[in-house]
């Protein structure tokens, strides 16, 4: 059986892909933080590793003990906010740390290597988070001269209800005192199910000799924050109050930004679309129009009130 590693592996999207390829692979869990690596292997019961990107020596003891055929790099500071604040602690593990893996992957000749990125990658940059994942996605697809590896690099929005992000903040805060704070109710946000993300990393892997050096985004809808706060305060009532924009945030996101368009393609697999993205060459037939949370399809009434319902039905979140 093919062994996968998956560094920050006792995340939200982490703990799914192991629940998705445990019967297919023997999967390995990399992350610093033992307490939750020790939560993880309870909940999935896939083998745990500890693990801290940023530092080398421990990238290769996990290499040289688990000798994974997939590595899927998920481990990464995430938030805008604390990015903003903490700009180092995000280069290390960012920057750093994709560098580690890469770096590690291609002397160990791992075979594939699928790289966890996110919209605030694609241009107008405006965040340290961004500009940190960008780094990586051009560290990734610019890899194939150093070696056999294979590198994709998958890029989508918000996962709902993911750890720390918009969703189960609002929980916590509705759960509190029904006053719900918000930083930008007019700012329209990519929303992705965990089970959309899971399937294109899937996608991403099935596809690994064909979008060697290139990264997979799909389709996503999006919606407007106050939206989503009406919808809910509709559900459950309560009310909400704007406070003070965090720095590095910005109005919309990009999937495909503009200075992207010339090395981006769609591709069509059963009937959805996906866009494909070649820094190392243009595209023959490059996307005529960005990508952004302003100008893709949006999320219904009914779709919102699915998304509000799952997270009030799982007290995990």
């Amino acid at each position: 059986m093919k062994k996968i590693l998956i560094t920050g592996g006792t995340g939200y999207l982490g703990r799914n892909l192991a629940l998705f390829y445990r019967k297919k692979y023997k999967v390995f869990l990399g992350a610093r933080n033992n307490k939750q690596n020790f939560l993880v292997k309870n909940l999935t019961n896939c083998e745990v590793v500890p693990l801290d990107v940023s530092n080398m020596s421990s990238v290769n003891d996990c290499l040289n003990y688990i000798k994974p055929d997939i590595v899927i790099h998920a481990a990464a500071t995430k938030f805008v906010d604390l990015s903003e604040k903490f700009p180092f602690e995000c280069i290390d593990t960012n920057i750093v740390g994709s560098t580690n893996i890469a770096r590690a992957c291609l002397n160990k000749k791992i075979p594939t290597v699928i790289g966890v990125s996110t919209d605030k990658a694609s241009p107008p940059i405006k965040n340290i988070y961004g500009l940190s994942k960008s780094c990586m996605e051009r560290l990734f697809c610019s890899s194939q001269p150093y070696g056999k590896t294979k590198f994709v690099c998958v890029r989508y929005g918000n996962v709902t209800w993911s750890t720390g992000s918009v969703l189960p903040i609002w929980k916590r805060m509705f759960n509190k005192d029904k006053i719900i704070l918000t930083t930008g109710p007019n700012m329209r946000r990519f929303f992705f199910s965990v089970d959309e993300a899971v399937s294109l990393v899937d996608q991403a892997l099935k596809l690994k000799d064909k979008l060697n050096g290139k990264i997979l985004s799909a389709e996503m809808r999006s919606a407007k924050m106050i939206e989503i706060l009406k919808v809910w305060i509709k559900m459950l009532g309560g009310k909400y109050k704007t406070i003070e924009t965090r720095k590095g945030d910005r109005l919309d996101e990009y999937l495909i930004g503009e200075d992207e368009l010339k090395h981006t393609e769609e591709l069509k697999i059963k009937n959805k679309k996906y866009f494909v993205i070649d820094f190392n060459k243009l595209a023959k037939k490059p996307l005529k129009k960005i990508v952004s949370s302003q100008n893709a399809k949006r999320l219904s009434r009914s779709d919102i009130e699915k998304i509000i319902r799952f997270g009030q039905n799982n007290n995990d979140l």
